[in-house]
């Protein structure tokens, strides 16, 4: 298959599940493995189309992120979303994630362990939709910091990949208080700092990999999964305002079924 085929069809993939609950660690593998997409040059393509979709979310919530880095308000009472809930959200995963690192690597990327995250993940967020927690807050710029904190500790589970870190983060956020689109805003909103900077760590450990014959088929990925992640957050976001978790969740143990067959049946 024609490389800029593979690019546009793998940058679909990604900007359309990055920030769904349907985990896109669970679906690339699936994807890549479908259209033979392997080896250390599909890995970094991986990263730098993750990019394209991220750079969507900074130009979505771009008024939250400019008021976040105003150094003048870091130091006052936090009067709505600051850079601590910010801070609050990312560093039990941000420390986590850097301390297992190589183990994640090695050890939990595989088919096996994203299907067994796939199944993990639907369950929790069947389990916050039927919790019965009423919604406390409906409105990020009225989230407390320790609703960020446990937010973030939810968000540790995604380092299994297969788990969905937005499904992880939005489930738990529906535990502490939050409603569906609140906790999605706040989701999304600390992806940013915290997807950014695995990225570049990524990238840097990886770039001598590329050649000048890659920039081309990764343009094309990155653009069309910029362009597909935004309308995909924006349709999301208008569906939490109607809709519960729980047709995510179903797709997601359907998913795992059909992913087992294929790695271990076919």
């Amino acid at each position: 298959m024609h490389d800029i085929i593979i690019a546009v069809i793998v940058g679909i993939v990604e900007g359309v599940t990055e920030f769904l609950p349907v985990s896109s660690t669970g679906h690339m593998i699936l994807v890549e493995d479908l259209l033979g997409f392997h080896g250390e040059a599909a890995s970094v393509f991986t990263v730098f189309i993750q990019l394209g979709a991220i750079l969507s979310v900074a130009f979505l919530y771009r008024e939250k992120y400019l008021k976040l880095m105003q150094p003048q308000t870091w130091f006052q009472k936090p009067s709505g979303l600051s850079i601590w809930h910010v801070a609050a959200g990312i560093v039990p995963v941000g420390l986590i994630g850097f301390l297992a690192h190589g183990m994640i690597k090695r050890h939990l990327f595989s088919s096996f362990t994203v299907i067994i995250g796939l199944v993990l993940g639907a369950l929790l967020m069947l389990a916050a939709e039927k919790s019965g927690r009423r919604p406390e807050t409906t409105d990020v710029e009225k989230m407390t910091l320790k609703q960020a904190f446990f937010v973030g500790l939810f968000q540790i589970l995604s380092l299994w990949p297969g788990f969905s870190r937005s499904g992880s983060t939005i489930a738990g956020g529906i535990f502490f208080g939050l409603d569906r689109k609140t906790a999605a805003d706040f989701s999304f909103i600390i992806a940013l700092p915290l997807m950014t900077l695995a990225c570049v760590y990524d990238l840097a450990k990886n770039w001598s990999k590329l050649s000048i014959a890659d920039f081309q088929m990764i343009a094309v990925g990155f653009v069309v999964s910029y362009i597909v992640a935004y309308y995909s957050v924006i349709w999301f976001l208008r569906f939490l305002n109607k809709s519960t978790l729980a047709s995510f969740a179903y797709y997601r143990i359907v998913l795992a079924v059909f992913s087992y067959y294929y790695f271990f049946w076919h």
